[in-house]
């Protein structure tokens, strides 16, 4: 194997008490590894795994995992581990890893996977929509759909992630989480390839030329897989097409480094908003 065979790769960095005697990596803490890449990628399908399992009628289960040792990773390596669905068959999926070093090759893996009933625990069919996200993937397709529209469209959608996100994740109480401004707001609603809401936003007039976004949420499993994005290009490019020139938003303080790699820059002094450390942010739409 070389890098490649592989579109999705999970970094990670040898802790201390991953070494043993022989200061390097214990054999065993290479199959965590793997099984940490196999939910990072999951993450790059956009799937939420509990729901989308829930969904699908069934859970995948191991049936045999196989490592084969090419050299050792040690203490502070920072790694890349690929990971790639390898194939399909009627009930199982395959994947295969291998974990690098720069462009070294360090370890490889097979991983055998079945489909099956969660309370009885036999097999079952690959669902056809989770055998089309897969080789949809490998073969390089959209994971993400994103749509604009208002609250009658959108709407139920949206709600339940917001709702998913403000209201349970956060503790924001119901009242402050729903408001009028959702009428007339353009919201935009990320789903993924099993149809799943898993992202959304809206876009607000906030004075003449100037759009604001707010109301930005995307499930916690899913954060990092590139739903925030998707969310703001598609309203940002709602507020080009009427017109504004700028979009300014009230950032909270664990997403300011978000936004700032967005373009956003802090155009005022931080507050607190429901108990939550918030910061203003801008950036122009003139190119």
């Amino acid at each position: 194997m070389n890098r490649q065979d592989f579109r999705f790769f999970e970094p990670l960095r040898v802790r201390w008490s991953e070494v043993d005697l022989q200061k390097i990596v214990f054999n065993a803490h290479y199959l965590t590894y793997f099984d940490i890449a196999i939910t990072g990628y999951w993450r790059a399908l956009a799937m939420p795994y509990a729901k989308a399992m829930e969904q699908l009628e069934g859970d995948l289960y191991m049936r045999k995992a196989g490592v084969e040792f090419h050299a050792s990773a040690r203490w502070d390596d920072r790694l890349e581990v690929g990971m790639r669905c390898a194939r399909i068959g009627n009930s199982s999926i395959t994947m295969a890893g291998a974990i690098f070093r720069g462009d070294q090759l360090l370890i490889t893996s097979e991983l055998v996977y079945v489909f099956a009933d969660p309370n009885t625990q036999t097999s079952r069919p690959v669902p056809a929509p989770l055998r089309d996200m897969l080789q949809g993937f490998e073969a390089g397709e959209p994971m993400l759909d994103v749509r604009t529209g208002d609250w009658a469209a959108l709407g139920e959608a949206a709600a339940s992630v917001r709702t998913e996100v403000f209201v349970e994740e956060q503790g924001i109480a119901q009242e402050d989480e729903w408001d009028e401004a959702d009428a007339t707001a353009v919201h935009a609603l990320v789903r993924n390839r099993l149809g799943q809401p898993v992202g959304t936003g809206r876009l607000l007039h906030d004075s003449a030329g100037v759009a604001r976004i707010g109301r930005m949420a995307a499930l916690h499993p899913l954060r990092g897989a590139g739903i925030g994005q998707a969310v703001m290009a598609a309203l940002e490019q709602a507020a080009r097409d009427r017109g504004d020139t700028q979009v300014v938003l009230s950032a909270q303080r664990s997403a300011e480094d978000f936004y700032r790699g967005l373009g956003y820059a802090p155009n005022g002094e931080p507050y607190e908003e429901v108990g939550i450390a918030h910061i203003p942010m801008a950036r122009s739409l003139v190119v």
